[in-house]
This record gives structure tokens, C-alpha cells and sequence, in this order.
């Protein structure tokens, strides 16, 4: 009997991880911090920009719409930067290389960081190409977007000019 209550728990234990990062990135509640390298090596701490509205993109190189999408958050970037707002890319190829080769043909002026071991899309639910994610100022996930279409970037400008001006 104390076996099967043994065995019972940890599998209880066990799923009840496996839900929490599906709930972590959930809107209304507070973003997942996460640390992840940058471009030139330095170390990007998501709280460090708490005070900023920040867009969350994750991406690849061999995602067409990630592709297509890129220039068009750079021109928010540069838009609403001015305003408390930033985007933040977050690239999940396996090789870094990968990565630069397209940037090297659609080059940005936002911060580029790496989640090489999948540890923060995981924790923020990734499972469509790209997903992105608004953050209010106070750290809030707001918005939480999945896949990418034409005219998603109207969406992403309202929802943008909303949070700066809150």
C-alpha cells in the first residue's frame, strides 16, 4: 500500500511540473524571467528592462513567416522605441550559425539573444513558429500570440500604442 501511495505521488509530482510551464507564460499573470545571451556575449536579463514595454519574439532561421515578420518588428522597434518600448528576439536554431546567416540578410536593430537549450521557449509555451509575447511595464504578460499572417502587425501596433500609453 505504501508503495503505490510512493508511486502515486511522484507521478502526481512529476505532472504537476510538467503543467507549470504551461502556465507560466499565461497573459495576466507575471512574465518568466529568463537570462540569455545576446549577439555580442553579454548576459540579457528580462527584469532588467521592467519599466519598458517589451515584445518577445521567437524565432528561426527556417521559419518563412518568422522571416517575412523580422523587418516589420524592426519598424515597430524603431517606431516605439522612444516610448518605453523594445523587442526582444529570441532565436531557438540549434546552431548559432544558422541564425547569423539570416540576420546577416535581414539585419535588425533590436536585441538578438539565444535560447539554445530551449529552456526559456519552453517555459514560454512556444509551439507555433513564431510566437510572440507583449509585456507590460510592471512585468505582465499582456498578449501572447501564436504564428504569424498578414496584418497581424496592425494587431501587434494597437496593442503596442495601448501599453505605452498606459
Amino acid at each position: 500500500m505504501k508503495t503505490v501511495l510512493a508511486v502515486l505521488i511522484t507521478i502526481a509530482m512529476a505532472l504537476s511540473m510538467l503543467a507549470a510551464p504551461a502556465l507560466a507564460a499565461e497573459e495576466g499573470k507575471p512574465a518568466p524571467d529568463f537570462t540569455l545571451k545576446s549577439l555580442d556575449g553579454r548576459n540579457v536579463k528580462l527584469n532588467e528592462l521592467r519599466g519598458t514595454v517589451v515584445l518577445v519574439n521567437f524565432w528561426a532561421s527556417w521559419c518563412g513567416p518568422c522571416r517575412t515578420e523580422m523587418p516589420l518588428l524592426n519598424d515597430l522597434y524603431r517606431e516605439y522605441r522612444d516610448y518605453g518600448f523594445t523587442v526582444v528576439g529570441i532565436n531557438l536554431d540549434e546552431e548559432r550559425s544558422q541564425a547569423m546567416k539570416l540576420l546577416d540578410k535581414v539585419p535588425v536593430s533590436f536585441p538578438v539573444l539565444f535560447d539554445p537549450d530551449n529552456g526559456t521557449s519552453e517555459t514560454y509555451t512556444v509551439d507555433a513558429m513564431p510566437t510572440t509575447v507583449l509585456i507590460d511595464r510592471n512585468g505582465v504578460v499582456r498578449h501572447h500570440h501564436r504564428g504569424y499572417k498578414d496584418g497581424f502587425m496592425d494587431k501587434y501596433e494597437a496593442q503596442i500604442k495601448a501599453l505605452v500609453l498606459e
